[in-house]
């Protein structure tokens, strides 16, 4: 499968609009490589945001069935798409963008089957019960996210990729979420877990209901020291990965200002968005990737 220059700069396109933290960090990444970070950023949106392009849960099952079809290739067929299936792919810019960067650096595809997966359970109103699972949902998106990227730049079976990944998928995911919270709960979705409200004596009907009661603000104040323990752990196990892979995990430096700003006074977590102007993240950014290369 190889795609066209303009599958790419579709998908350059889309991050840009859509993902702006992760195309901002993008621009630290060498020439050569950045289109296929493009084309997974993209990938991991199209996926992200099932929910809010269709209007029942069915539809975004099969909307994920078309991709794990895609995929997964038909056996005896020597990895090769069939010929009607890679028709509907040539059609669809991520899907050739993503196909022709699994291929040209050898990605597991089964990390990508996995984050399909796990973003399943966008799809419908069920919380999120327990810690483990809200782990298992960041290790298989941010952080399969994360590994694929770095894959790009030096190979998947580099050694401390994946050490490093998963902290920095849970850090950044576990941040993501936090700033997420006006959006899902208007649309009546809860992924703070139930025993973490339930032990600051909190309900999932405040989180649904966008009730900042006392409960709920420990129960954040709790996932934000979760996230930055992940932080910490993943600035140790950094110093293992290789200097030409470490700028597919510049995106984690902006989790550490984004939880200061929840730490200030007056933070409204279901109605102020966590935000930073761009000149400040673009500083973060640069000081970040002298870090990364230990200048």
């Amino acid at each position: 499968m190889h795609a066209r220059t303009e599958d790419y700069t579709y998908c350059e396109d889309m991050v840009r609009r859509d993902d702006p933290d992760r195309w901002l960090a993008s621009l630290f990444i060498e020439q050569p490589f950045r289109k296929h970070a493009y084309a997974l950023y993209a990938f991991n949106l199209e996926i992200a945001r099932a929910r809010e392009v269709v209007t029942e849960p069915i539809l975004g099952e099969i909307r994920f069935q078309w991709w794990r079809d895609i995929l997964e290739p038909p056996e005896g067929e020597d990895n090769k798409i069939e010929s009607e299936t890679q028709g509907h792919v040539m059609a669809n810019p991520v899907a050739a963008a993503v196909l022709d960067t699994i291929e040209r650096f050898a990605l597991p595809r089964e990390r990508f089957i996995g984050m399909i997966e796990a973003r399943t359970f966008d799809l419908y109103d069920a919380p999120m019960r327990t810690l483990a699972e809200l782990e298992s949902y960041g290790l298989s998106t941010a952080g399969s996210l994360f590994y694929l990227v770095a894959s790009v730049l030096s190979g998947p079976e580099t050694p401390g990729l994946l050490a490093a990944a998963e902290p920095a998928g849970l850090a950044y995911g576990l941040t993501g979420l936090m700033r997420a919270l006006p959006w899902h709960s208007a649309r009546g979705q809860d992924y703070v877990p139930c025993e973490m409200l339930s032990r600051h004596k909190a309900d999932l009907e405040e989180i649904i209901g966008g009730i900042a009661s006392p409960g709920v603000f420990a129960t954040l104040a709790e996932m934000r020291g979760l996230a930055r323990q992940q932080i910490s752990l993943f600035e140790q196990r950094i110093a293992a990965v290789p200097l030409k892979a470490r700028a597919a995990f510049l995106p984690v430096c902006f989790t550490s200002p984004y939880l200061k700003q929840m730490d200030k006074r007056g933070y409204a977590p279901f109605r102020v968005p966590i935000m930073l102007p761009q000149w400040r993240k673009q500083w973060i950014l640069w000081r970040a990737s002298k870090r990364l290369r230990g200048v």
